[in-house]
């Protein structure tokens, strides 16, 4: 008999199996309930199929449906399930990648002459589902890679020998189930029914390997759920995230527009989306400001040896807009991708002592990236943007305090709109991979302790994930969930010691020796372009108070009352409360019923007995009523919303 091996579970506990046992049979070994929630094995730190043999001691956990890892392979192996029922369906088509995404999957496929439309979807789905109750075995199957080569030769798919290209000979795997055989590295659940609940999305195109010059393939978007009852919770959800799509709602508040003529991925912004971002640039200057910040402005271009500096023409050269070459020879200049470079070089503009710092400068400065159209997605996704840049330069002892700092500008940021859900992932260096970073360890070292002590001191719920640094430092990213439970990446904090070493900065500490700043990168906004946008779908338009670009709306029930509504405006804007008059020839129901749409949040009616008594009819957007206020009484209220929700208590 073999010697057992060792495994050790998540709680620190050990149990001995025989060799080969696999993470299913373990599971079974704990509770029949849990073995059959069992999705994927996660061994010695890899995701493998919950079938597969373990022939060592190894940490071993058991993926189900409510780890992220369980639900991306269950999406994975629901993306081969689409693609059997294609193939049984369309005998003959040919297949590029099927990867798992965020929320479900897609497949991407060469139909030949057929163009599929949204009408075959439902039938596609159908066949999905008779496959699934089939409970056919992921099979894995080790193969050399001239059998792989001679499989899709003789299926004439092009695509997989294009894959097969770039994989090592003894690296490659086919999983097969039913009646079809996918190139793929794993890992998949059991079998196909734990499939229970399937709906095909979206058709989009997708040139191979993102390739304008390549082939255009049909990429078939769907997501599917152990549980009938949990599609319908999500398509719920669905439905009332287009309710609350940032395009169509930024459309009907007239905030911003695109036009083909600017080109695509530029943002225009018209009069209430400007308003809009000025209050938001207003508010962070003025919490800037009191912490310390100084404002700078740089170009929106710079000479291409900026960025060859910096390291960011290597990194982002590709994905940025094509040098600018100026009338003298080899002189090129680039649309800026980032602010930082232009940071540094105004620190370094006269030497520093230990004692000037911190410094931080701060800047509202539009960067520029290529992004591929197929990428481009209203405002989230965008060519042009503005991000609520920082560095702060300081001694590596400053680290910690500063870190503290920006937290909490970070924090009442989140509270003055609204979002209360969200994590904080420490992003540490790989310490099995210490050749991927730049610096010493006692500098990582530091910066991770202080980075750490930081998030504790201020009690944030954290996740650590080491080798998720960027190679100049570790990092602090703010993952926030909106209300639809969604969750966005909002708001980074950052330690470099890449780019004052790239760019020599120095200065003079109280030994009088030539000392390197360590940088901190901040962004609390990120990009107002996908900050607006995410802001937008979490309050589905109905902005906070003091950010609203239109705050009021006064509604004269006549035009013999408009003099009096207009006298109310000016004095309502000399409180710094901005709004219009809708003095259209229409029933005061209608102005009640339009102001709503508009998500006005509030609106001011005007007669004759307002004016008589000087006072204003107030109406709440979404709560009706409440009564008649004198207008120095509505100007307090009106303060009072605001200094509650921008009071840092």
């Amino acid at each position: 008999m073999s010697q057992p091996i060792k495994i050790t579970l998540p709680d620190g506990s050990e149990r001995e199996y025989e060799k080969g046992t696999t993470g299913l049979q373990i599971a079974a070994s704990i509770s029949e309930g849990l073995a059959r929630n069992v999705l994927a094995a996660k061994v010695n730190g890899q995701v493998w199929d919950a079938t597969r043999s373990i022939e060592e001691d190894s940490k071993l956990q058991l993926l189900t449906w409510n780890d992220g890892e369980g639900k991306n392979t269950f999406w994975h192996s629901s993306a081969h399930l689409l693609a059997e029922a294609l193939e049984a369906l369309y005998p003959g088509i040919k297949f590029g990648i099927g990867p798992p995404i965020e929320t479900g999957f897609y497949y991407d496929v060469d139909f030949g002459d057929h163009t599929l439309d949204g009408s075959e979807l439902e039938k596609i789905e159908q066949k999905m589902i008779e496959l699934a109750r089939e409970k056919n075995e992921y099979v894995r199957k080790a193969i050399s890679k001239k059998d792989a080569i001679a499989y899709y030769q003789e299926k004439g798919d092009e695509y997989k020998l294009d894959l097969l290209e770039g994989l090592e000979d003894g690296s490659i795997t086919f999983y097969e189930q039913g009646n079809f055989t996918d190139l793929c590295r794993g890992p998949h659940i059991p079998n196909t029914g734990f499939i229970k609940a399937v709906k095909l999305t979206n058709i989009a195109g997708a040139y191979w390997r993102g390739d304008e010059k390549r082939k255009m393939l049909t990429r078939i978007y769907g997501v599917t759920f152990p549980k009938a009852k949990e599609l319908q919770e999500y398509l719920t959800l669905l439905e009332e995230a287009k309710k609350r799509d940032h395009r169509k709602i930024g459309r009907e508040l007239e905030l911003f527009t695109f036009s083909e003529k600017v080109g695509q991925g530029l943002p225009l912004w018209l009069p209430k989306g400007t308003l809009l971002r000025e209050r938001l640039v207003a508010f962070m200057k003025k919490a800037q400001d009191k912490s310390g910040y100084e404002q700078v402005t740089t170009p929106h271009i710079g000479h291409k040896v900026l960025y060859e500096t910096s390291g960011h023409y290597e990194k982002y050269g590709k994905d940025s807009f094509q040098p600018i070459h100026t009338p003298h020879e080899g002189e090129e200049f680039l649309l800026k991708p980032m602010n930082c470079p232009h940071h540094c070089e105004i620190y370094k503009h006269k030497p520093r002592s230990y004692k000037d710092l911190p410094i931080r400068y701060a800047e509202f400065g539009t960067v520029y990236r290529y992004e591929q159209s197929g990428e481009l997605h209203g405002l989230t996704r965008v060519r042009g943007f503005t991000q609520d840049d920082a560095h702060i330069f300081c001694r590596p002892e400053q680290v910690k305090e500063e870190f503290i700092k920006v937290i909490d500008l970070v924090l009442y940021v989140f509270k003055a709109l609204g979002f209360e859900d969200y994590t904080a992932q420490i992003s540490l260096r790989d310490p099995e991979n210490k050749q991927k970073y730049i610096g010493t360890d006692e500098a990582w070292a530091k910066a991770e302790a202080a980075i750490i002590e930081a998030a504790a001191e201020k009690g944030l719920e954290t996740v650590t994930e080491l080798g998720e640094a960027a190679f100049y430092g570790p990092k602090l990213d703010f993952m926030v969930k909106d209300a639809l439970g969604r969750k966005w990446q909002l708001g980074t904090i950052q330690v470099d010691y890449n780019l004052p070493e790239r760019f020599e900065l120095e200065y003079i500490g109280s030994d009088n020796a030539k000392h390197r700043p360590v940088m901190i990168h901040r962004a609390p906004f990120g990009s107002l372009e996908r900050f607006v946008a995410v802001l937008i779908e979490h309050c589905a338009g109905n902005f906070p108070l003091w950010l609203s670009p239109e705050q009021i709306n006064i509604l004269p029930i006549s035009e013999k009352f408009i003099t009096y509504a207009e006298e109310v405006k000016s004095l309502l804007e000399d409180a710094g409360i901005t709004g219009s008059i809708d003095n259209r020839d229409e029933k005061i129901g209608r102005k009640i019923r339009d102001s709503e749409v508009k998500k006005v949040p509030f609106m001011l009616i005007v007669g004759e007995k307002e004016q008589e008594n000087r006072v204003l009819s107030v109406r709440k957007h979404g709560e009706g009523d409440l009564g008649n206020y004198s207008i120095e009484e509505f100007i307090k209220y009106f303060q009072g919303i605001i200094s509650d929700s921008l009071s840092k208590e």
